[in-house]
């Protein structure tokens, strides 16, 4: 195949063309003038756009790095030449989020299609390579020229050093094994872990069901056993509660009784007291204390006694009559018998005696005004206690003690029965309040509450059972049946025989295929380094001599004379590029067709190269090109 003509809208490419010839082509042109994106774009028009590939951190995917610069749709045109016949191939994008997806290929000058070629597998017809042998062999990406493994590359090399059959590679067949060993067991993970999980799952549930049945049971003859002391006790509970009842109830009817007795005997002591009282209050002297109205009845009796002897004093009137009768008969004589000279003497005397005598009758009135009212205020004070005389006044004061002292005495008796009474009454209600704690068949201290409380903590035991029950159940119910999870089990355990089985065979064929890997690796590698040698030697002038390839396609080379070869962290940069370019031109012999003769692609490959180094790589170079064409892009002069 020959590139004769590209013309893209492709990057920064718009509506450029670039014409080609066979053998060599060198294009020089300076950085970021489009050497990259022209290589970019051989590659689209191979093997289309990749639209379903994402960007990435520090990645960017084809189909946004090459959108065109001027805004127009990603396409292009490349006439090329393959097996005689000059063919053009278009691609065009119709949707923006599928660029280059429209494809044609014709027969240049024509609109007659190629047969069997289309879009998916345009690359792979005209190059006679995947994309991915083809990114390895004959297209070298700027910074790229060193070979990476890939399993299709490696199926091509291997066919040819080997059975000449494409569909194998120790890649892939090892990755596929690893991968059916991985989903098997890898690590804690795979269909083996998960399967013996299950298994230890299952197992662990028949153990659990195993366990709940017999703690079930366990727990149901407890519950049985606590459900017979609920009763027993609630038996118990029931007398316990009868006798408080009764016993409280006649502690309270013998209090009552007590309490109407004492009321009674208060009632009675009260009305005597009242009676007493009564009586005292309508006796002369009153309701007074003694030592109030004993000084008052001694002062009242001696008055008393005083004004009897005043009233009973005696007065007479005599004397004053007399008196007057001498002042009446001197005057009378004076007047009548007595001469003149004692006329004055007796009229005097008997004036003398006269007012003598009016003096004596006017205290005689006195007196006896005096004795009347010392009478009078005698007889009030004898009225005020109804007595003849001061025995009387005696006699009262007498009666008075004597119901003043029943007063007492019926007064200090009512207070006794009224403080029995309150004693009583205060006993009833200390027997009412431990009536209540009596009666009080939960917090109490009786019997009856202490039986209830162990019957409550029975009953509560119970229901803790009952729980426990109810729980291990609905866990029995959430395990499973037990012949199912059994069945199950059995299942499992001959799924995981037979997948140990074909573990162990995975193992087995991993070991065969790694020891036939090794005997073709000792066919493919030698071949391939011996090619790669060639080259080496071709562009080194002969320095180097050999070139041992891994099979990751890392190498190393060996000096004309040495007897280690040297790693490539001891290689200079351009002896570096030489050996892997020696590399690639020894895998596009070895894995591109010899019939197809897919064109050699380089972008600035040998920018690292000295110019001695430079021009043993272009005489390479110019060699190959006789067999297939070479498209160089670089941006120093060669």
């Amino acid at each position: 195949m020959t590139i004769n003509k590209l013309t893209a809208s492709f990057g920064k490419l718009s509506g450029e063309s670039l014409e080609l010839k066979e053998g060599l082509n060198v294009i020089c042109a300076p950085n970021e003038s489009g050497k990259s994106t022209w290589c970019a774009f051989v590659r689209a028009m191979l093997y289309g756009v990749d639209s379903s590939e994402r960007q990435k951190t520090g990645h960017l995917p084809d189909k946004l790095r090459y959108a065109p610069w001027s805004g127009a749709a990603m396409q292009g045109e490349m006439e090329l030449t393959s097996g005689g016949k000059d063919i053009t191939i278009t691609r065009t994008t119709k949707l923006k989020s599928a660029p280059m997806r429209e494809f044609s290929a014709v027969y240049t000058g024509t609109n007659v299609p190629v047969d069997g070629l289309d879009g998916s597998n345009a690359g792979q017809v005209l190059t006679g390579a995947s994309k991915e042998v083809f990114r390895r062999s004959a297209f070298i990406e700027q910074g790229s020229i060193a070979v990476t493994g890939s399993p299709e590359l490696e199926k091509r090399i291997s066919a040819i050093v080997s059975t000449g059959d494409e569909d194998c590679s120790f890649t892939e067949a090892d990755s596929r094994l690893r991968a059916w060993q991985r989903s098997r067991r890898f690590n804690t993970r795979g269909k083996l872990p998960e399967l013996e999980k299950r298994i230890a799952d299952t197992k662990n549930r028949l153990a659990e069901l195993d366990a709940a049945a017999a703690e079930s049971e366990r727990l149901a003859e407890q519950l049985e056993q606590g459900r017979q002391n609920c009763r027993q006790l609630e038996t118990a509970v029931t007398e316990s509660r009868k006798t408080a009842r009764r016993d409280v109830l006649a502690n309270l009817q013998s209090l009552r009784k007590e309490i109407n007795d004492a009321s009674d005997a208060h009632e009675s002591a009260a009305q005597k007291r009242d009676d007493c009282r009564a009586a005292l209050s309508g006796c002369m002297i009153g309701d007074r204390k003694p030592q109030e109205v004993e000084p008052e009845v001694k002062a009242d009796i001696a008055k008393c006694l005083e004004l009897k002897a005043v009233s009973e004093k005696k007065t007479s009137p005599a004397l004053p009559v007399v008196m007057l009768v001498l002042a009446l008969a001197l005057i009378a004589a004076a007047m009548f018998a007595l001469p003149a000279s004692f006329k004055v003497y007796a009229l005097a005397a008997g004036g003398v005696l006269l007012v003598l005598a009016a003096f004596l009758y006017a205290r005689l009135i006195k007196a006896r005004g005096v004795a009347h009212d010392a009478g009078r205020q005698r007889k009030l004070l004898l009225s005020k206690y109804k007595a003849q005389n001061e025995d009387g006044i005696n006699a009262c004061f007498d009666e008075y003690l004597r119901l003043y002292d029943e007063f007492t005495a019926a007064d200090e008796d009512e207070k006794r029965k009224v403080k029995a009474l309150a004693r009583l009454r205060m006993s009833q209600e200390a027997a009412e309040a431990r009536t209540l704690q009596d009666l009080d068949f939960s917090g109490g201290d009786n019997e009856a509450a202490q039986l209830k409380r162990e019957l409550d903590a029975a009953r509560h035991s119970c229901d803790l059972l009952s729980a426990r029950i109810s729980e291990i159940k609905g866990r029995i119910e959430t395990l499973g049946d037990p012949l199912v999870l059994g069945s199950e089990l059995k299942n499992m355990e001959s799924l995981h025989n037979m997948m140990q089985t074909e573990f162990d065979a995975i193992a087995l064929a991993l070991e065969t295929l790694r020891a036939a890997d090794a005997d073709i690796q000792s066919r493919f590698s030698p071949e391939l380094g011996r090619l790669a040698a060639q080259y080496m030697s071709v562009v080194t002038d002969g320095r180097y001599e050999s070139v041992l390839i891994n099979r990751d396609f890392t190498a190393k080379t060996k000096l004309m004379g040495d007897t280690v070869p040297r790693e490539m962290e001891y290689l200079s940069a351009g002896t570096l590029d030489l050996m892997y370019l020696a590399v690639r031109l020894a895998v596009c012999t070895l894995a591109l067709p010899k019939d197809a003769v897919c064109p050699l692609i380089l972008d600035d490959t040998l920018v690292n190269l000295d110019a001695e180094r430079t021009a043993q790589a272009m005489k390479l170079l110019g060699e190959i090109a006789k067999q297939r064409q070479v498209i160089l892009f670089t941006c120093k002069e060669v």
